[in-house]
């Protein structure tokens, strides 16, 4: 109807437009019917060009999903700098970090500077790194009460999830990502606390859209609380680390001083619950400025 209607009004102007030709007003300007007044109007000072005015650019304080005093489990960590900073800069004093590397040599062999972050996260007694864990067969961290086993951990976190070089072809790749993530939410629910949330980042666009996390959490009786923007500034000496360990010169062996920096890449983070479970509030900290902005439910809505 819009087009019609568009249209119509085309054809009614150009039938204006094709008839008579109007009589010509003696005053088509209304200021020169006053003298006076079209004198005036021309010694007027011109209007000024208006100054842009420079929005200043609002920069939202980064959301953190934990709290200092939870129950912390970080899964699939590399070089355990993230972790680091959870204990350095954020003051976390119950972290569990896993790794999937079978003992500390291994993992230095990937990370050669891997042992700082190590000293940092066992400088804190209720902090530690536990080896060879496996995301998709990792076995429950639990609190044994009544007789009963209680999943332990407020927060799991697991950043950028990936099974590592395994095909060049998209959708296998897809496929095979889709399978780590689907085994880890099960695992991950076992060592859940109630109340309790999984946090997931991934970078955005393609492939990690075509992921379909939402759905995958759906079909693992969890639901997404909300998703946000994954701000890597926001934890001091944080580096990605690459699942293949880090990048060497081919020909020297050396570690390449210029290799990929995926912290400077756009990522989103994806807070899971358990579906029809009352999720556990992040206790407050300092006062987050937008925040509201950034959270979304289950709709699929994303900023």
């Amino acid at each position: 109807m819009g087009q019609k209607r568009g249209r119509l009004y085309e054809v009614v102007k150009g039938v204006k437009r094709a008839g008579p030709p109007a009589k010509k007003q003696k005053n088509a300007n209304h200021h020169s019917s006053n003298p006076s007044k079209a004198s005036k109007a021309s010694k007027a000072t011109p209007p000024q060009p208006q100054k842009k005015q420079h929005k200043q650019q609002q920069h939202p304080e980064p959301i953190i999903p934990f709290a200092p005093e939870e129950s912390i489990l970080l899964v699939g960590e590399g070089d355990l700098s993230f972790a680091a900073s959870l204990v350095e800069h954020h003051g976390c004093t119950k972290l569990t970090a896993t790794v999937l590397e079978k003992n500390v040599e291994e993992l230095s062999e990937k990370y050669p500077h891997v042992g700082e972050n190590i000293a940092k996260i066992e400088a804190e007694d209720g902090c530690r790194v536990v080896y060879n864990v496996d995301a998709r067969k990792m076995q429950p961290f639990v609190n044994k009460s009544h007789g009963e086993s209680v999943g332990a951990m407020d927060r799991i976190i697991f950043n950028f999830p990936h099974v590592g070089g395994k095909s060049t072809d998209v959708n296998r790749q897809v496929r095979y990502n889709q399978e780590l993530l689907v085994d880890f939410f099960s695992r991950a629910l076992l060592s859940l606390a109630p109340g309790g949330s999984i946090v997931v980042t991934l970078f955005e666009g393609e492939p990690y859209t075509l992921w379909n996390i939402r759905d995958l959490g759906r079909h693992s009786g969890l639901q997404v609380e909300r998703s946000f923007k994954f701000q890597a500034a926001a934890y001091p000496g944080y580096h990605h680390a690459r699942t293949l360990g880090v990048v060497r010169n081919k020909q020297t062996g050396e570690i390449s001083g210029s290799g990929w920096k995926g912290e400077d890449r756009a990522a989103r983070s994806y807070v899971f619950v358990r579906k029809d479970d009352v999720p556990k509030p992040v206790p407050a900290r300092k006062k987050r400025a937008r925040e509201e902005d950034d959270d979304d439910d289950d709709s699929g809505e994303e900023d």
